[in-house]
C-alpha cells in the first residue's frame, strides 16, 4: 500500500527500527554477553539519531492531528507505547540487558501497529493537505521548518 505523500518518511524510517528490532532478538537469544552487550549500545546510539526525532515528529505533528479528528484510543496507545519504549532505552543504557529482547519485541509490535493501525487511520480522518502542512513543518531536526 502506497503511503500519502506526508507520511512517507515516518513510514520509511520504521524499515530501521524493524531491523534493529531483529537484532535485538537475535542478539537477546545468541547466548553471546558480549554480542547483547554490543546491541545496548546499538540501541542506545540509534534511540539517540534517530528513534528519538521519528517520536518527536509523530508526538508534535501527527497525533494531535488524529486527536482533533477523534482518534484518541489510537493516539493514547502510541503515546503509551512511546513512553514504554523510551523506558527501556533507559533500562538498555544502563546495561540491564534482560531488557534487549523485550525492547525488540515491543519496537516490532509498535511498528506494526503504527503502519496497520495509526497510518492508516491518518490517512482515512485527516485531510491530506492538513498532513502536507502539519508533517512538512517539521525538518531533519525535528524542529519547525524555517522559511528562508
Amino acid at each position: 500500500m502506497k503511503r500519502h505523500t506526508a507520511l512517507q518518511s515516518l513510514s520509511r524510517e520504521h524499515h530501521g527500527a524493524l531491523v534493529l528490532a531483529l537484532a535485538c532478538r537475535r542478539a537477546a537469544n545468541s547466548g553471546n554477553l558480549e554480542k547483547v552487550r554490543e546491541t545496548c549500545g546499538r540501541v542506545v546510539r540509534d534511540f539517540d539519531a534517530n528513534l528519538a526525532l521519528h517520536f518527536h515528529k509523530e508526538e508534535t505533528a501527527l497525533l494531535p492531528l488524529l486527536q482533533q479528528a477523534g482518534h484518541t484510543e489510537l493516539v493514547q496507545r502510541t503515546l503509551e507505547e512511546h513512553a514504554s519504549l523510551r523506558a527501556l532505552v533507559e533500562s538498555l543504557r544502563h546495561q540491564r540487558v534482560a531488557d534487549l529482547e523485550t525492547f525488540g519485541q515491543s519496537l516490532s509490535d509498535h511498528v506494526r501497529f503504527e503502519e496497520q493501525a495509526l497510518f492508516p487511520a491518518a490517512e482515512r480522518a485527516v485531510p491530506h493537505n492538513a498532513l502536507d502542512v502539519a508533517l512538512g513543518k517539521i525538518d531533519e531536526s525535528g524542529l519547525p521548518a524555517t522559511e528562508e
